[in-house]
């Protein structure tokens, strides 16, 4: 008997044991799901912080990368510098000179922001992206300068540009490339060259035929039929410029490709050692800051060139077809110049030839019907002297690439071309319509 009570109390004890159990588990859980609720109430703040922390981190390294780091931001004050003189002395010259050095290192610093975007993109689109920004600088002048009803600033600036692009932009990237490696013989894709520079020749020969029909004195009515003529050429330069944006980008990839895959091979090896230094949404705001304040300089730029001119004593198509191109290339001066030392030809025609099939096909046409809209006279007569210079200039880079090849005299031979026509359009006087 006295075992038997033994036996249920031990029984009795066990019952009670696992019915308590339950109790306690789930005391326990509920412990344990208090713990859990009332962990991340404590950690809230933390992540809070910890992501504007980073923020702060990323906006700060963000500021010191693209505005510090680069020693031609010393000349970042001059804009403001520019911009205080205007109002403050009427000065044209000074205004001119501080803006040119102003904006100098804006045009650099956008050439860097697309750079840092075609990191994301690829080298075809990256190219077109570095033309496309590079240009955004005689794009906004030549704008305000239109809307002033400056028209020859305009037709001279663009010019300009499509010269010092195809000539001394080229030529150094040439001349540097060839230089560092000595005594390789640089290559790049034969094709992509030929096309573009068929659409180059296809540019002159828009702005060839309105130049002609006015010099031959054989148009049906005088001034007007030339004006239609070259609203007509631009809608027609328009079309074909988009036909070439999707040949390249979709229907013909393929042509596009780089020359030597074993050079293809080395190009994603550096690819993957050179990371980007900003993130892709980073580069976006940068290019947007940089453009809004490339387009505020631009006004006081444009209001000061005809008073820098009297001041100096220097030409306004010398000022125009030399001096506002070399600025507003700064970037694809930088771009094209570093390519062609790392052995990247492809993407230095990208950013050289192509930003001067742009501006011939697309910035020029664009300019003709924005003075359409706004009711300006803007057309493609640019006058007989600058008409053949362009095509010159045209022919002679045509045949320098037929061959796929670079060396640094093809550079050599491209910057002293250079030099003669900066040195014609320094005597060139540039006579208006009336005489």
């Amino acid at each position: 008997m006295g075992s038997n009570m033994l036996e249920l109390s031990s029984e009795n004890i066990d019952l009670d044991s696992d019915e308590e159990s339950p109790l306690t588990l789930s005391q326990s859980a509920v412990a344990k799901q208090s713990f859990q609720f009332e962990v991340p109430h404590t950690s809230v703040p933390k992540s809070k912080s910890q992501v504007l922390k980073k923020l702060q981190y990323t906006a700060f390294h963000s500021v010191n990368v693209v505005l510090f780091k680069a020693k031609i931001n010393v000349l970042l004050p001059f804009g403001p510098l520019a911009v205080l003189l205007h109002y403050l002395t009427g000065r044209h010259g000074w205004v001119f000179f501080f803006s040119l050095l102003g904006i100098t290192p804006l045009a650099e610093r956008l050439g860097y922001a697309t750079e840092q975007l075609a990191c994301y993109t690829g080298n075809t689109v990256g190219g077109l992206l570095n033309a496309t920004f590079g240009n955004a600088t005689e794009m906004i002048i030549s704008i305000y300068a239109l809307k002033n009803g400056m028209i020859r600033v305009v037709q001279q600036s663009l010019l300009g540009s499509i010269l010092s692009n195809m000539l001394l932009v080229l030529g150094c990237a040439f001349f540097t490339g060839g230089v560092v490696h000595y005594p390789k013989v640089q290559r790049f894709n034969q094709t992509a060259a030929i096309v573009s520079s068929g659409l180059l020749l296809m540019a002159v020969m828009g702005i060839l035929l309105p130049a002609v029909l006015h010099f031959t004195h054989t148009e049906v009515h005088f001034g007007k039929s030339e004006l239609a003529l070259s609203r007509f050429s631009s809608c027609i330069m328009l079309v074909a410029y988009a036909s070439y944006l999707f040949f390249q980008l979709k229907s013909h990839t393929n042509l596009y490709d780089s020359v030597d895959e074993e050079r293809e091979n080395n190009e994603e090896d550096s690819d993957e050692e050179e990371a980007p230094e900003i993130t892709m949404w980073e580069s976006i705001v940068w290019l947007t800051i940089l453009t809004l304040w490339v387009s505020v300089l631009s006004g006081y730029l444009v209001d000061a060139i005809q008073g820098a001119s009297d001041s100096w004593n220097m030409p306004v198509s010398f000022i125009s077809v030399i001096l506002l191109p070399i600025v507003g290339n700064a970037a694809e001066h930088a771009s094209a110049i570093m390519f062609a030392m790392k052995d990247k030809l492809d993407i230095t025609l990208g950013v050289a030839i192509g930003s001067s099939t742009q501006i011939s096909m697309f910035v020029i046409p664009f300019c003709v019907v924005v003075g359409w809209i706004m009711g300006q006279p803007m057309d493609l007569n640019f006058q007989l002297f600058e008409t053949a210079t362009l095509f010159i200039t045209v022919l002679v880079v045509a045949f320098m690439l037929q061959e796929g090849t670079s060396n640094y005299f093809k550079g050599v031979m491209l910057i002293l071309c250079y030099l003669i026509v900066a040195a014609s359009f320094f005597v060139h006087v540039d006579k208006s319509d009336d005489e």
